[in-house]
């Protein structure tokens, strides 16, 4: 637990500090983030050994996190031709390597591509909007980590009612509604403070999804490690085990949110 707390505090603490800075430092720390979490997707898959689909999938999901729509950084092919090119170049290697590259491997790859890379990418166009970004990334984060302290709070104290024993055992209906309603609190606050800038409805509802659609993303993630066998996606941080152990919400969250307008783009 103290080694857990230390890394919490340290890590979290440079994760806020790049948060606030914003521009080239946060996409600079979220495309650490990506890379490594690319990695440990491929390792939990055991395709490390897989060289070319290995390295282009890194390369490709790099270039879906970039916001190269932004005038920033221009970059003309839109999104859904570039994953349509992903997809074509995984599937004609699974040709040119005469099945030494699957069709699973392949799918595989895309799979961690397009969950990771645009994943990461609306947490940096969120950061990047020109008005309010800092406010409205800040606000989803802060309603993600109040979502899991509320359910681990509510789940210890009133916990009674498995949720969904077979994938993730500890989790509970009691804590699942204690992290929404704390969250939904939080969103209220940050309406309370910039009325003018997040409505009453708009801050119910972010609030309501980032603690609904958080859970799912973090049940995700245990139903995946739980039929691969692993504990951990990785050991990067120490007690809390690897990057997308800590971002499975995140990754869920954001580009539901942006997607739906919650978040504006």
């Amino acid at each position: 637990m103290k080694q857990r707390i230390i890394t919490g505090v340290l890590a979290g603490g440079a994760f806020v500090a790049m948060l606030a800075l914003g521009g080239y430092w946060f996409l600079g720390l979220v495309l650490l983030m990506a890379i490594i979490g690319f990695d440990e997707f491929i390792r939990m898959n055991g395709l490390q050994k897989q060289h070319f689909t290995r390295f282009f999938g890194m390369a490709a999901t790099i270039c879906l996190v970039i916001p190269w729509e932004t005038d920033r950084i221009g970059f003309g092919l839109p999104a859904e031709s570039f994953v349509w090119l992903i997809l074509f170049v995984l599937l004609a290697v699974t040709v040119v390597s005469k099945n030494k590259v699957t069709i699973d491997h392949a799918a595989v790859v895309f799979v961690g591509i397009i969950y990771i890379g645009f994943g990461f990418h609306y947490m940096v166009s969120s950061r990047w909007i020109e008005t309010d970004g800092l406010f409205w990334t800040l606000l989803t984060f802060l309603c993600i980590w109040a979502s899991d302290a509320g359910a681990y709070f509510a789940g210890v104290a009133f916990g009674k009612t498995p949720m969904w024993p077979t994938i993730s055992p500890k989790k509970t209906i009691e804590g699942a509604v204690g992290g929404l309603l704390l969250a939904v609190a939080v969103a209220l606050a940050f309406h309370f403070f910039a009325p003018a800038t997040l409505g009453l409805g708009r801050a119910a509802g972010i609030g309501i999804l980032a603690a609904a659609v958080g859970q799912m993303g973090d049940l995700i993630q245990s139903a995946y490690k739980r039929v691969k066998g692993i504990k951990d996606t990785g050991t990067i941080l120490p007690g809390h085990g690897g990057i997308l152990d800590r971002v499975d919400s995140w990754l869920i969250v954001f580009p539901f949110l942006c997607l739906i307008s919650l978040i504006p783009q």
